[in-house]
């Protein structure tokens, strides 16, 4: 299937925290690609691939950086899809990352996730998405409604505790 969501990282050491968007989407069935492009080492790749996602069917791109975190806003000024950073949890716990990414100039937004936060990422292109695709949509709506039904098994699963005891 053609990709509709790029996922792009800075580095393949961020690979780590990244394949949980892949998980995410593959679950869900929605197609997507994945790169390293790093807005440092090879800036005119990052620009070149920024301006041709449109082009190539690209709907939303997922862009984790980490430290310096200039990669979601190097796509987002060179694209009119939307971009979502992810910040990458390095040097200060991930907050120099969070901050590069959320600080954008006017007029060139990037949706920012929490610290390491890709799969909510992917659910973010996914529900931006599902705006105009109802099987997208529909996908979304039942994939949150399971959220519940993990919580209500959690609580099941405690009150079968027999001798637990609240110390308060």
């Amino acid at each position: 299937m053609k990709p509709i969501v790029s996922i792009i990282m800075g580095s393949t050491s961020d690979l780590p925290i990244m394949e949980k968007a892949c998980k995410w989407l593959e679950e869900q069935e929605i197609p997507f690609e994945i790169n390293a492009l790093s807005a440092h080492r090879t800036p005119d790749a990052v620009e070149s691939f920024a301006k041709s996602a449109q082009e190539r069917g690209i709907k939303v791109i997922i862009a984790g950086a980490g430290m310096a975190a200039a990669l979601p806003g190097v796509i987002a000024a060179s694209t009119p899809l939307p971009v979502i950073g992810v910040p990458i949890k390095g040097m200060l716990d991930g907050l120099d990352a969070l901050l590069s990414i959320v600080q954008m100039p006017p007029g060139i937004p990037v949706a920012t996730v929490g610290v390491n936060g890709a799969q909510n990422a992917a659910i973010l292109a996914a529900e931006m998405m599902a705006l105009g695709d109802p099987t997208i949509a529909e996908k979304v709506a039942k994939w949150k409604s399971s959220l519940g039904k993990k919580i209500e098994k959690a609580n099941q699963e405690l009150a079968e505790i027999k001798d637990y005891k609240f110390k308060c």
